[in-house]
């Protein structure tokens, strides 16, 4: 049996009735979120003035100036203004062209093998709803089970008003306060992912960054490496 077909294995032999995945690095390669901020900036969908600002602020994130849950919130609010309609075309098409590519394939397996089985789906992503919906979609996940960093747009357009951003313990928060129910099974790549890790019957870290990884060998969950990444 392959690793691939092992771990796929292992999940639907806990027949798991709801699960969470967070998705940058761990349904695909990458940080969509960043890579997403990068190419809307290089295709002029915001203004040369927000684009200057937001550049600098990524720089100071990356330099640890500037905190992981204020980052993710300021490249969602960031949009103020825009027609929500032009947003996610643009988000769709980065989807296809960048990150679909990416996707790994034994979470493409594994998401529809555990909904063949019955089990509620749900991502849980600080990446804006923009990128992460359509995204999901090629897992079996609506946008009604996407828990992803987001703003209030009232009329149609972005406003700077937040909704949620999940990073960190705010993961846990919200599968608290919209899901409300017992998680059976989460899977994640980052340290950023541990909070709502720990809320699971089973933990899986998937492609794991080495934080997540020490912190799974102690606490004995599944570790594992997607074939693309372990040629």
């Amino acid at each position: 049996m392959t690793p691939s077909s092992a771990f796929i294995q292992e999940v639907l032999a806990r027949r798991p009735a709801l699960a969470a995945f967070d998705c940058d690095g761990t349904l695909w390669a990458g940080d969509a979120g960043a890579d997403f901020f990068y190419w809307e900036i290089e295709r002029g969908l915001v203004s040369r003035e927000v684009a200057d600002w937001a550049l600098r602020r990524y720089d100071e994130y990356k330099a640890g100036r500037v905190d992981e849950l204020t980052m993710c919130g300021e490249m969602v609010t960031m949009h103020q203004g825009l027609a929500v309609e032009k947003i996610e075309a643009a988000a769709c098409e980065f989807f296809e062209t960048v990150v679909a590519p990416r996707i790994f394939p034994e979470l493409l397996t594994l998401t529809r093998a555990l909904a063949e089985q019955g089990c509620e789906i749900w991502a849980v992503s600080s990446t804006c709803n923009w990128v992460i919906e359509p995204a999901v979609k090629r897992f079996g996940i609506p946008a009604n089970r996407v828990l992803a960093a987001s703003v209030e747009c009232p009329g149609g357009k972005a406003s700077a008003e937040l909704v949620r951003v999940p990073t960190d313990e705010l993961k846990a928060t919200a599968i608290h306060e919209v899901i409300q129910r017992d998680v059976q099974a989460v899977f994640g790549n980052s340290i950023h992912d541990l909070a709502m890790m720990e809320l699971a019957r089973d933990a899986y870290a998937v492609n794991p960054r080495p934080e997540l990884a020490a912190e799974a060998r102690v606490r004995g969950w599944t570790l594992y490496w997607p074939d693309a990444v372990r040629r």
